[in-house]
């Protein structure tokens, strides 16, 4: 074996501490929560049109 095959498998196959890590649990909410303030407002802007545009596209295709 070369020394770069030899390091490469000591450097996978040695074990690693388990790191605690919690991520970005923080930003992950504010994405979700600013996601549903963006279509709670879409939803009170423009409900009465994306009603009728569904409506439009599902008579498109039920009526032929």
């Amino acid at each position: 074996m070369s020394r770069l095959t030899t390091m490469l498998c000591v450097a996978l196959l040695t074990p690693r501490p388990a790191r605690k890590e919690r991520g970005d649990v923080p930003g992950w909410v504010l994405i979700t929560v600013m996601t549903a303030g963006l279509v709670v407002a879409i939803w009170q802007l423009a409900g009465d049109q994306l009603a009728k545009m569904l409506q439009n596209a599902l008579d498109s295709v039920t009526n032929k």
